[in-house]
């Protein structure tokens, strides 16, 4: 096998891992109801309802509509409900691996950035979970690649179905016009700016808006949806709920057992619990069985590192006036998908959320793997340090897979993998 063709060989395996036992544990684990009940809808009426009267919905309809795709297909159960994520964080392996490509040209940190994502616990929980967190992920990550080789329009599509995810995408959009609109306003002649300007704000201003507007198609076709009925102009009818949506986001302060503070996720403080039941057939009087959203701890560890450096690489360029087009890719997820939420301090919050950084985080991992490797160090001990680390995560990952997955085990085995406190 050679590395060229590692990163398809990986997301084969990923999604074979993904679909394995796909349908358990059985009934709706921590926020699937939600979320398959809206998908259920959009197949049935084109709108999200309850019965024959609207229901308040606080997010955007692509996610579902994704899983919906899933339940068409393989019907109306937790197979069906879950494999559109199953088959969006197989994709999420290539996208990663095609960024990683397009950034070092180098097949084995190419390699190596597939067998990252494929080995991270967080990841592969949402792969198996019916949440909308997953296809957020993929869809920024996407308009990211796409801004990053220039491809605006596409770009823009892609961050227009982000936020028909999830409008946290909006971050990511606020981010990519600020960087792009300071590039112009230094680099340009003044006589082109107004132009170049108009440019970036349809492509990342209208085109974004205009996708999401179509993605509420189902509500403005159908008199059953929430506050459709709200103005006679369909227009300020969607403000309107909107309008109500944000004030839910914002004035979501409820306490929740799991809930963690931002500056605990990357090192994984305090993992949310999807799932916890204590059934028998394990070989012993007490059994456990727990799907658990930990992102795999030397993994997130070694990334939390990792990023620390990528941004004093960022500042050391910045006072440079050099460009490093890859730290400035992390240093885009990082403020975009992590700061961002501390501006939110008293808002309900949960580690699972931290997916929206992993790629950067992986990123960011394999940036300082390019840098030992190309350093002045004998080769073979830089290769053996990356390789360790990589065989260290591996075990790492097979290690807590029975909590990445479901699978019943012994209540010693369940609580010899309770690490910390904080993980209960």
């Amino acid at each position: 096998m050679t590395a060229a063709i590692a990163p398809v060989i990986v997301a084969i395996a990923s999604f074979v891992l993904r679909l394995f036992n796909l349908g358990s544990p059985k009934g709706f684990i921590f926020d699937e109801l939600y979320y398959v009940d809206g998908a259920r809808d959009l197949l049935n009426f084109g709108v999200e309802v309850t019965g024959a009267d609207p229901e308040f919905i606080v997010h955007p309809p692509v996610g579902k509509w994704l899983i919906a795709t899933g339940i068409a297909i393989f019907g109306d159960n937790e197979f069906g409900w879950r494999f559109a994520t199953a088959v969006f964080g197989t994709l999420l392996i290539l996208l990663i691996a095609r960024l990683v490509h397009v950034l070092f040209y180098s097949p084995v940190l190419t390699a190596l950035a597939a067998g990252l994502m494929a080995l991270d616990g967080l990841l592969l929980v949402h792969s198996r979970t019916a949440l909308l967190d997953l296809f957020l992920t993929f869809f920024t990550l996407l308009g990211i690649y796409l801004w990053s080789r220039n491809r605006h329009w596409w770009a823009g599509l892609a961050f227009g179905l982000a936020i028909g995810c999830k409008w946290s995408a909006i971050y990511f959009i606020a981010v990519v016009v600020f960087i792009t609109l300071y590039r112009i306003l230094v680099t340009h002649d003044i006589r082109q700016t107004p132009r170049k300007i108009a440019g970036v704000l349809t492509r990342y201003g209208l085109i974004p808006l205009t996708v999401y507007i179509m993605t509420w198609l189902g509500w403005f076709l159908s008199d059953r949806g929430w506050d459709r009925q709200s103005s006679g102009n369909p227009i300020i009818a969607l403000i309107n709920y909107h309008a109500e949506m944000l004030s839910f986001h914002v004035g979501l302060t409820e306490k929740h057992p799991y809930q963690s503070h931002p500056l605990g996720w990357l090192v994984m403080s305090r993992p949310t619990s999807f799932f916890y039941d204590s059934p028998k057939g394990c070989g012993k009087d007490e059994c456990a069985q727990e799907v658990l959203a930990l992102g795999t701890p030397f993994l997130w560890w070694i990334g939390t590192v990792a990023i620390l450096f990528v941004v004093y690489r960022w500042i050391k360029s910045l006072k440079n006036r050099t460009t490093d087009h890859a730290a400035n890719i992390v240093i885009i997820g990082l403020v975009a998908g992590y700061l961002s939420w501390f501006a939110i301090p008293d808002r309900t919050m949960f580690t699972f959320y931290a997916i929206i950084i992993q790629p950067f985080l992986i990123l960011a991992i394999i940036y300082c793997a390019k840098l030992l490797l190309e350093s002045n160090m004998n080769p073979l001990v830089t290769q053996g340090i990356v390789a360790a680390g990589f065989i260290a995560i591996f075990i790492c990952f097979l290690y807590f897979l029975p909590l990445f997955t479901g699978q019943l085990i012994t209540y010693e085995q369940w609580q010899d993998r309770m690490w910390f406190d904080s993980w209960i």
